[in-house]
């Protein structure tokens, strides 16, 4: 199956309060800190949530 690997690129520094905690939520920690997600639906609504402040890449 498919992986998503996402890298937080912005700041959560100033973001509401629901996007802090979907970074959270997807493992992120800090600016340049990269996890690789299962490629579902659940991940992606979440990456698409915060989409200004991360990158995605798509792994095999």
């Amino acid at each position: 199956m498919a992986s998503l690997k996402v890298t937080q690129t912005r700041s959560e520094i100033g973001a509401k309060a629901n996007h802090r905690e979907t970074l959270r939520s997807l493992g992120l920690k800090r600016v340049g800190h990269t996890v690789v997600k299962e490629d579902r639906p659940e991940f992606r609504g979440m990456v698409q949530t915060v989409r200004h402040l991360v990158t995605v890449e798509e792994i095999d």
